[in-house]
């Protein structure tokens, strides 16, 4: 090797060893100060955006349907139905959607349509300022990760990730919205649901990972979701966290690719706990797939997770399913990993 080809490969290894250190460094060095939205009343007024992919009418007048028969007014974004390509709009329509249901005195809580993909692209749109200014309720999962890490990330603002408007409002996660964005109580035990698939579809088998209980302010979501932001301004220290993490659809292999980045990029090893959602249709498929003698997703989740050393519980009411939790960003939660259970330590809102 020759002294210019040896100081330019020295130079890239130098560059590929200390980049995770100071992504890690950089994200530790933003203390964020939860900022809790005022609680809903019945009455009140929601919005209704689509920041991330499109719906047609029908799926609009459902959650219109949704929203009302929980006794609120609802209002529908300018864009809310655009379309461009799979996205609902623009980057730009869509963010000015986000902005217009923040600073718009009428409104008093947001819930997302759907979600799909394409929030990473218009979160430097955001008005994070106006944002700060005026906290609402603002609630969604999925793709919905993404404006959530980037709103608390930059304003400290308390959202939440729990059903869109075209999500199923049944007994449970009518009981969920209404204890945790209609009232100040606390604490709140949830309850994991009794899903119709717990004793025939492994998805939903409850599991202790890692024995052990922690205590930590709330942060999580899609784990697809939360990777592509890793290294980016919206990523989140995880230190004394409790990280909560969903899929659907994604194979053992990609889990396993998706955790060790996560482990070899952040600091997940500082968490003070980890609270695992159904991962929905993630167990391989031999016959779509091609893999054969695959891992299965509880062996990659143990091995992946156990050796942090952290509390950790798969199987919490939470993800794709039917029955879905309301889990606030930077709000004290306890989980208990014997247990498989979360309990919230004080009220998300005010």
């Amino acid at each position: 090797m020759d002294r210019k080809q040896f100081i330019t490969t020295a130079a890239l290894a130098a560059a590929a060893t200390t980049i995770p250190n100071s992504i890690i460094a950089r994200n530790q060095s933003k203390k964020i100060t939860s900022i809790k939205p005022p609680k809903l009343s019945e009455g009140d007024t929601l919005a209704l955006i689509s920041p991330a992919g499109f719906i047609s009418e029908e799926e609009l007048a459902e959650a219109v349907d949704n929203l009302e028969n929980l006794g609120f007014n609802t209002v529908a974004s300018p864009n809310v139905l655009k379309k461009s390509g799979y996205l609902a709009g623009t980057d730009r329509e869509r963010a000015d959607d986000v902005n217009w249901a923040f600073a718009n005195p009428d409104v008093n809580g947001i819930v997302c349509t759907r979600g799909g993909w394409g929030i990473n692209r218009m979160l430097d749109f955001l008005d994070y300022g106006l944002i700060k200014s005026n906290p609402k309720v603002l609630t969604g999962y999925s793709d919905i990760t993404s404006l959530l890490y980037g709103i608390y990330s930059q304003t400290g603002v308390v959202c939440f990730h729990g059903p869109v408007g075209t999500s199923t409002f049944n007994d449970y996660s009518v009981e969920m919205f209404n204890n945790v964005l209609m009232k100040t109580d606390a604490p709140i035990d949830f309850v994991n649901a009794d899903e119709l698939e717990n004793s025939t579809n492994p998805d939903y088998n409850r599991v202790t990972i890692r024995e052990g209980s922690g205590t930590g302010e709330l942060t999580g979501g899609n784990l697809s979701l939360i990777v592509s932001l890793i290294g980016t301004k919206y990523d989140i220290d995880l230190t004394g966290k409790i990280l909560f993490i969903e899929e659907v659809r994604e194979e053992p292999y990609r889990i396993d690719r998706m955790l060790t980045h996560m482990i070899m990029a952040t600091n997940i090893s500082k968490c003070a706990a980890i609270a695992i959602g159904v991962f929905s249709r993630c167990n391989v498929k031999g016959d779509e797939s091609g893999i054969t003698n695959s891992f299965t997703l509880q062996e990659v989740l143990r091995d992946k997770l156990s050796p942090l050393n952290i509390p950790v519980a798969y199987g919490l009411s939470f993800g794709h399913i039917i029955n879905k939790m309301i889990l606030p960003f930077g709000i004290k939660a306890e989980l208990n990993a014997n247990e498989k259970t979360l309990r919230l330590l004080e009220p998300a809102t005010v």
